[in-house]
This record gives structure tokens, C-alpha cells and sequence, in this order.
């Protein structure tokens, strides 16, 4: 079993991660909405690249088996990678 110290770090940078995400995705609706498609060109990409690193970092983290298979599932929505998140926490606070 992984350590609780390690694991605790590893879900601090996914949720920065998923936080700045969110913000990110919110933006980009912002300007998608407005028709702005320079915006959109610019934060599209951005996007995607910040949804696959969570990805990585949930998949490699399931890897380790310091959580499951679900969690690199709910980041593809990242609200639901945050609630997910505390769900993880209370698990590894509790596990200790």
C-alpha cells in the first residue's frame, strides 16, 4: 500500500490542477458563448493539454494503486474529478 504522506501530495497537484481546469473550461465556455474565436483557439488547445495531464497523473496514480480506475474516469469532467477528490481524501485521512 502507498503512502499516505505521498499520495496526499500527488492529490494536492490534482486538485490544483483540476481547479485551474474548471477555471480554464469556464473561460473557454465564456468565449465560445461569445463567439470569440480567437479565444477559443487559443484556450481550446490549453484545454486539452491541462485534460491530459490530469488524465496521466490520475491513470499513473491508479497504476500505483493508490486509488481506483474511476478516478482518471471523472477527470474528463473536471467538477467531477474535485468531488472525486474529497471523496480520496476522506479515504486516506480516514485509512490512517
Amino acid at each position: 500500500m502507498p503512502d499516505r504522506a505521498t499520495t496526499l501530495k500527488k492529490l494536492d497537484l490534482i486538485r490544483l490542477i483540476a481547479v485551474f481546469d474548471v477555471i480554464l473550461l469556464v473561460v473557454l465556455l465564456g468565449f465560445s458563448f461569445s463567439d470569440n474565436k480567437g479565444g477559443v483557439s487559443i484556450l481550446g488547445p490549453i484545454h486539452g493539454l491541462v485534460v491530459l495531464v490530469l488524465l496521466y497523473l490520475t491513470a499513473v496514480g491508479a497504476g500505483e494503486k493508490r486509488w481506483g480506475w474511476l478516478f482518471p474516469v471523472t477527470t474528463l469532467i473536471p467538477v467531477f474529478a474535485l468531488l472525486y477528490d474529497v471523496k480520496l481524501r476522506r479515504q486516506v485521512t480516514a485509512a490512517a
